[in-house]
């Protein structure tokens, strides 16, 4: 397997204008921690049902999420220099029919927490309360109506096996006010810590609290910043 070194190599094998280049960044190095530290899942267990779920909401921009998922071997490194092109399945949105390891198609923002919400709920309806949901979302995202409503339902049944993370690079379009992103989340319920998306000790340590402490506490929201857009 791939080194996070060489994750930037593997994502100048991606080219064309629609890659999103900065938006694909700033989520490498919680796709990183994720996939080599958290995640229960591997190219081998992809179809296990006590696997833990992960979803990119934040779907425009996959670049880093191929980047990390070839480093891992769900899919050959030799795909990444398709990408985009009509006979890829490494399109310009994941698409979960055609690559292995992705839970859902994903790019138009918004979707993704409400569907991470249904997928924890699934899992405890059917009696698999280990496994973990992880949904990552852009901050700008978090402006569409329906993950308000995700964030509301989801603190309102403590739902204990969900963890957001968000990737905030300061680019929603009116800003957070006091208490930025976490104070929407905390005032619905949710367990919320910030930490530095570029310093992998403090994200593994984060969340690493949010899944022990998770079958007590509720949902589970990490703040992942990074460098303002632009």
């Amino acid at each position: 397997m791939r080194t996070y070194a060489e994750l930037p190599r593997l994502m100048t094998m991606m080219t064309g204008d629609e890659k999103h280049g900065p938006s694909a960044t700033s989520t490498l190095d919680v796709l990183w921690v994720l996939y080599d530290q958290v995640l229960r899942v591997s190219p081998a267990t992809v179809d296990d049902p006590g696997r833990d779920r992960f979803l990119l909401s934040k779907g425009h921009g996959p670049a880093a999420y191929y980047a990390v998922l070839a480093a891992k071997e769900f899919f050959p490194e030799a795909w990444l220099a398709g990408f985009g092109s009509a006979s890829s399945p490494l399109g310009y949105h994941p698409d979960r029919s055609l690559v292995p390891g992705v839970e859902i198609a994903s790019g138009s923002l918004g979707h993704g927490l409400p569907l991470g919400v249904g997928v924890a709920h699934g899992l405890l309806a059917t009696g698999f309360g280990s496994p973990r949901v992880y949904v990552l979302v852009g901050d700008a995202e978090l402006d569409e109506g329906s993950n308000n409503e995700a964030i509301v339902y989801a603190g309102a049944v403590g739902l204990p096996n969900l963890t957001v993370v968000a990737v905030d690079n300061r680019s929603s379009s009116y800003g957070w006010g006091p208490g930025g992103i976490e104070a929407h989340f905390a005032v619905a319920g949710w367990t919320v810590t910030r930490v530095s998306g570029r310093d992998h000790a403090a994200l593994a340590s984060a969340f690493r609290v949010t899944s022990a402490g998770g079958s007590s506490a509720g949902p589970q929201l990490v703040v992942a910043t990074v460098e303002g857009k632009g």
